[in-house]
């Protein structure tokens, strides 16, 4: 070892080479520098992660403009159809279901036979009835031939004036058993008539509810109906109006119709008249249309959704349903007031229409609505619109992905 080289000078900054020296200074710098940088960096993560922290913590809504009054010209309402007649056929006699001759599905013609009745007993009455008529028609006979001949007697003096007025009248007594016996005769005569159950008009047999050997009975009011004959060529369609749109009912109005078994098709049916009067339990005014159906698609009791033309009322506005907020107090409809703060109005729905509701109180043109409406939204929350939301959650994604 050199003589003047000591271990001392080895750990001497101040004796190192300048290069060595520069590094040192150089790192330390940068080293503060990454420090600094890294320490600025969180901070501003930390404020951005803070802020978004507190946007997430207001609600967010979707606003829902009113449905705008041309939406409301026309609505659907629930109707039912039934045929233009219907005419349930029961018995007028009492037998036995002897025969029957047109099924359910039939096409008839006003006076076709539907079945036949035997009736023993009736036709035994009949008979009776008969030789009833003929002994009376003999005793009138015998009447008047003796009543012409004390009449006759009385002018020779041969018969007091009293017989003679006895014997004419019980001359009119036998012409009255007379009319009395054609009388009964008649009645069983058309009894007899009714053995044949026809059809009283042209249409359709909708209903049998009897069959060969069935007891008849014409006396007994729950005995259900033997036949039912309908006519389709044109239906009655009923539909109930509310009386807020009674007004709208017009002579000679038509509406759409439409049925579950022919979807996307619609028909038309011309108003006939209406009831004139709103049922207090329902509160709406039954209307009735006149609906062809040439071809019998429309069937009785078929459930119909009718598309009516109502006149505009300019104080309802027409919202979607899911606007609408059941609580303790009554319906209510949340809109958005100064600052975006929750206001909470109470409602009064003029109609409910199913998607949608005409609210006659509580709102007014302009209210920014809030759709879909949180359960814990309450009167002054500060909530935001959800456009705003989409904007936020999209410039503060980053400080979660860092």
């Amino acid at each position: 070892m050199p003589h003047n080289v000591t271990p001392h000078n080895v750990g001497d900054p101040a004796r190192q080479p300048p290069r060595i020296r520069t590094a040192i200074i150089a790192t330390l710098v940068v080293a503060v520098l990454a420090t600094a940088i890294g320490l600025a960096v969180r901070a501003h993560d930390y404020h951005q992660l803070v802020t978004w922290t507190d946007a997430q913590e207001l609600p967010t809504v979707q606003l829902v403009a009113p449905l705008t009054s041309a939406d409301a010209h026309h609505m659907t309402l629930p109707g039912h159809i039934e045929a233009w007649i219907s005419a349930p056929i029961h018995a007028r006699v009492s037998g036995y279901l002897k025969s029957w001759s047109k099924d359910i599905g039939s096409a008839v013609n006003a006076g076709d036979t539907l079945g036949v009745i035997d009736t023993p007993e009736l036709d035994q009455q009949y008979e009776q009835a008969k030789a009833v008529l003929v002994r009376a028609k003999a005793d009138e006979h015998l009447a008047q031939i003796t009543s012409q001949r004390w009449q006759h007697l009385l002018t020779s003096n041969s018969v007091s004036k009293q017989e003679a007025d006895e014997k004419a009248g019980e001359a009119a007594v036998a012409a009255a058993n007379v009319l009395s016996a054609q009388a009964d005769l008649d009645r069983l005569a058309a009894l007899e008539s009714f053995k044949h159950i026809t059809a009283p008009f042209s249409g359709t047999v909708t209903s049998r509810n009897t069959d060969i050997g069935d007891l008849i009975s014409a006396t007994s009011e729950s005995s259900p109906a033997l036949f039912t004959v309908a006519d389709t060529s044109k239906m009655r369609l009923y539909v109930r109006i509310p009386q807020s749109y009674a007004s709208s009912i017009k002579p000679g109005m038509t509406v759409d119709l439409s049925v579950l078994e022919h979807p996307g098709k619609l028909y038309k049916a011309t108003l006939v008249g209406s009831s004139d009067a709103v049922n207090q339990a329902s509160g709406a005014l039954l209307a009735q249309f006149e609906a062809p159906n040439p071809n019998g698609e429309l069937l009785p009791g078929d459930y119909a959704e009718v598309n009516l033309p109502v006149s505009v009322n300019t104080r309802l506005i027409t919202v979607p349903a899911t606007v609408l907020i059941f609580r303790a107090a009554g319906p209510q409809i949340a809109v958005l007031g100064a600052g975006d703060r929750v206001q909470l109005r109470d409602v009064h729905i003029g109609m409910d229409l199913g998607d949608t509701l005409e609210i006659d109180h509580g709102l007014q043109p302009g209210d920014r609505i809030i759709d879909h409406p949180p359960d814990s939204l309450a009167q002054g929350d500060e909530v935001r619109i959800a456009k705003e939301a989409t904007a936020q959650s999209g410039i503060h994604a980053q400080p979660g992905q860092g």
